[in-house]
């Protein structure tokens, strides 16, 4: 054991205190991240960090609660908006981490999520050094269905190239100002002008700035205006012009002082158009000139006459209104699922005051019956169409399809989107499948008179079993009360409410979870974890990790064997009783990996039969000689099945791995008192308890067991 003194000691006292080596003392908001993973049932220590913030942890946190590989995105390096972005990424089936390694974060990546989600082929046009709103130019552009090669280029900022997508989309010639040395506000100036039909050849030399090209647009404007042109777009003579020309062509004192000022912009993307009229001595816009503007603008669609007549009538200066208004695209909504059985069950037991948990009023799980409709798939429905000002139609994407559900024990009906049970029995939603397994409902004890039960299924108990009691199961056991000397085998879950107490001859193993209120000299072989408000005098062995909760639960004697590490209040007691937790990579952990490495062995020795009976085949075909298609077929399949399986065993064996590896960072926590006594056996490395301490997390450091505070 490696100690850092802190504090000096003083030989007179001959105390002996154990500071800590490291300081890990967490902030209360990452505690509580922490504190509400748990609670809500979640392998905490994959965020159990002290580099990750709180808002990290929640990001975290909130993947694992969603049932997305959260472990793709915690990395301390990664920001919490980084984070983030992953995680709703994963939510679709869409990865962003090469884009992470391409060096993109936080809002780089939300547009990309947000362009790969619909689809756009966003990878041919974006490069590492864009930022998030030249990505974002480029998002709009694909989505409008307009072709961005003028400005998907990193020598364009966003303003750039926000003002040569704007052109695209008025249809202008935009390589009149798609030079990189002009300025957004230069290129503004270009397209406003051919916008309005003007030569802008007559400014658009960059010999000049920004407010020169504007003030020299302001003129042709002028000239046009004074001359009675219109630009390229005819127009209607006015009402004004008739009474001119049957006046000899005489303007009235009115007429010849009057001003007409206004602006009409475009915003949304050719959605909304407003009209502005600024106060100017002798400024007089009539409806007239708004309608006549919109004609040479070609806006022809959603024109509010109400809206026009009002501003001009009641003379609303320095105002922006609202004239004109398309119908934006209206997305279909995805296609979701009804279900009509609860999936809000109360997996995780409700906590106490003490801390403990409620492990008695848990409802484990929901009944179905045979040919009881579960539920009902509502496909995805189509997009609205809408319109822009100038009556182009704006595409509208349909919804998006999800997958049939996946599981056993149902069938979907001939109309393919009602799911019904083939069976009375237990139903399960977990990770996006439904599973509906046999239960057999025993309403009364178990006990040595009743025999052996052996079911293909899970097992409710709603009494308790006493000695000599023996149920066997291929899904989940749940006892209602408590258990005696008993066997109890599942390849699911194990829940015994009240708990267990015995006198060693309790046996206790289940592929999955093992869980209830207290276990007393039982012994446990569980595939995942093992959770109780105390434990005590019991053997474990369980890949998963061993939980006691509450201010007073305790990990009292025994052997705790656990891959993936402890946490407990408290650990032993002052009388000394010696309790043994062995974790990490324990004999538990190399026996599975032995069977992995035979079980690999297996598959390869039959991989390599399967390849010498392909090789006769491709021989024969060699010396003219066919062989029949069925055979060859069924070799094919054979290897394709024993390479799959051959994947799936390395995935495992990699996971069981880096599993360890993650666990190792803090393996073991007691936040109440570790009592003297308590031997802790972290990777086969061994260290012994010589006195009490509190609120400690042992790891290992340096090749030997260190403990830090919490």
């Amino acid at each position: 054991m490696v100690i850092d003194m802190g504090d000096q000691v003083s030989n007179k006292q001959q105390e002996v205190h154990f500071p800590m080596m490291e300081n890990s003392e967490y902030q209360k908001a990452q505690n509580q991240e922490i504190k509400l993973g748990k609670e809500e049932g979640l392998d905490v220590s994959v965020y159990t960090n002290p580099e990750f913030n709180w808002l990290q942890m929640e990001q975290i946190r909130m993947g694992l609660k969603d049932k997305v590989d959260a472990s793709i995105y915690a990395n301390p390096d990664y920001s919490y908006e980084t984070m983030r972005q992953i995680r709703l990424a994963l939510y679709s089936a869409t990865n962003l981490i090469p884009y992470v390694k391409r060096g993109f974060e936080d809002d780089d990546l939300e547009e990309i999520r947000l362009a790969l989600l619909n689809r756009l082929p966003l990878d041919q046009w974006i490069s590492d050094d864009m930022c998030a709103p030249q990505i974002h130019e480029i998002r709009i552009g694909l989505c409008e269905e307009l072709d961005i090669s003028p400005y998907a280029d990193s020598r364009y900022n966003w303003m750039q190239m926000q003002e040569i997508r704007l052109g695209l989309e008025k249809k202008l010639d935009v390589s009149v100002y798609t030079n990189h040395l002009y300025s957004h506000a230069q290129m503004k100036q270009i397209r406003l002008g051919m916008e309005a039909g003007l030569d802008v050849s007559t400014y658009s030399s960059l010999v000049f700035s920004a407010t020169d090209m504007k003030e020299k647009r302001q003129a042709v404007i002028n000239r046009k205006r004074a001359s009675g042109t219109s630009g390229e777009v005819s127009e209607k003579k006015s009402e004004r012009e008739n009474r001119q020309e049957n006046n000899g062509g005489k303007k009235s004192f009115f007429e010849s002082h009057r001003k007409c000022e206004f602006v009409i912009s475009i915003e949304e993307n050719g959605n909304k158009a407003y009209a502005y009229i600024p106060w100017v001595p002798g400024n007089m816009v009539t409806k007239e000139d708004i309608y006549q503007d919109l004609e040479r603008r070609e806006i022809v669609y959603g024109i509010k006459q109400d809206a026009i007549a009002d501003m001009i009538d009641k003379k609303r200066l320095n105002e922006k209104i609202l004239i004109a208004e398309g119908i934006p695209a209206q997305r279909g909504k995805d296609g979701w699922f009804e279900f009509f059985v609860r999936l809000d069950l109360p997996r995780i037991p409700a906590p106490l005051p003490d801390g403990s948990v409620d492990y008695v009023n848990i409802e484990a799980f929901e009944m179905v019956d045979e040919g009881e409709k579960i539920a009902v798939y509502h496909r995805a429905e189509k997009g609205i169409s809408g319109k822009n000002i100038y009556g182009e139609s704006i595409h509208a994407e349909n919804g998006t399809e999800k997958k049939p559900i996946r599981g056993v024990g149902f069938t979907i009906a001939d109309d393919g989107v009602t799911y019904l049970s083939r069976m009375n029995g237990k139903f399960e939603y977990t990770a996006g499948r439904i599973t509906i397994t046999n239960i057999l409902v025993v309403r009364e004890d178990v006990t040595a008179v009743t025999g052996k039960l052996e079911v293909d299924g899970s097992v409710y108990v709603v009494g308790s079993i006493s000695s000599g009691g023996y149920i066997k199961a291929s899904g989940d056991i749940i006892i209602e009360q408590n258990v005696e000397a008993a066997r109890l085998i599942a390849g699911g879950n194990i829940m015994i409410k009240q708990g267990s107490c015995s006198k060693n001859d309790c046996f206790i193993e289940a592929g999955g979870e093992v869980s209830g209120s207290f276990f007393e000299a039982v012994k446990i072989q569980a595939g995942g974890n093992v959770k109780a408000n105390y434990i005590m005098n019991s053997n474990i062995s369980t890949m998963g990790k061993v939980i006691v909760s509450g201010s007073k639960g305790v990990l009292l004697g025994g052997t705790i064997s656990a891959v993936r590490g402890v946490d407990t209040y408290n650990l032993g007691n002052r009388l000394h009783l010696k309790t043994v937790l062995d974790v990490g990579r324990n004999e538990l952990y190399e026996k599975e990996q032995a069977e992995y490495v035979q079980e690999r062995e297996k598959l390869l020795k039959n991989m390599e039969a399967l390849e010498k009976q392909r090789d006769k085949i491709l021989a024969l075909y060699s010396a003219g000689k066919e062989v029949p298609e069925e055979i060859q077929r069924k070799i094919f399949a054979a290897m394709e099945v024993e390479g799959q399986r051959l994947a799936e065993l390395d995935g495992e064996a990699a996971k069981l791995a880096n599993m360890t590896d993650q666990v190792m960072a803090e393996p073991v926590y007691v936040r109440g008192r570790a009592y003297e006594g308590s031997l802790i056996i972290i990777n086969s490395i061994k260290y012994m308890l010589p006195a009490e301490v509190k609120r400690v997390i042992f790891k290992l450091k340096n090749k030997q067991v260190v403990m830090v505070s919490m």
